[in-house]
């Protein structure tokens, strides 16, 4: 067996609210994820563990002011061009700011990731990232976008790192959520 780590930190930068509140920006709630995973996957490789929410937010708009823990679960199946798999969470809060609501959320991410055949390092990916916030009802409980990404795999020196861009559109939302989002990802990768 062995342990795959999955640590999210973001840094956001978000426009106000409303009308002349200026933007927002700085790190957000960082998760993180341990799976546990055969240790000889060929294509197909998978892995379940736990997720911890720390809440690290230099701001109340950037993040949920909670801890929270939960299960997570991952799975890929790598192939010559083609990479598909999905990874799911749900978190709840333990602990945090008394002020600010608790915490019931699940996220869903399915992957399709299409490698180019001169380039196997540079890819296309859809991933969206889907969210149910279970302490909503109705129309203000789902955000569901469609995506489209590029990304780049290169090496600095010893240093695998991961580049990508992936622009999102939400189909659904809650009434308060962004229409469109931008997310630009550096990841480094430290394989075995």
């Amino acid at each position: 067996w062995g342990l795959i780590t999955r640590t999210i930190i973001p840094l956001l930068a978000q426009p106000g609210m409303a009308a002349g509140e200026s933007w927002v920006s700085g790190p957000g709630d960082i998760q993180l994820s341990a799976f546990l995973s055969p240790a000889r996957a060929q294509r197909l490789v998978w892995g379940v563990g736990p997720v911890l929410q720390i809440p690290s937010a230099t701001n109340d708009a950037l993040g949920q002011g909670k801890w929270g823990a939960g299960p997570t679960a991952a799975a890929l199946w790598f192939g010559e061009q083609w990479t598909f798999g999905a990874l799911i969470n749900n978190i709840w809060s333990f602990a945090g700011d008394g002020s600010r609501p608790g915490v019931n959320q699940m996220q869903l991410q399915p992957q399709i990731n299409y490698n180019f055949k001169d380039n196997p390092d540079r890819y296309l990916s859809f991933s969206p990232i889907i969210t149910a916030n279970w302490k909503e009802s109705g129309g203000e409980r789902w955000t569901v976008p469609v995506s489209l990404g590029i990304g780049q795999l290169l090496k600095f020196g010893n240093q695998s790192v991961n580049l990508q861009a992936t622009a999102y559109y939400n189909v659904v939302k809650p009434t308060d959520a962004a229409s469109r989002t931008l997310e630009l990802t550096v990841q480094f990768l430290f394989p075995r």
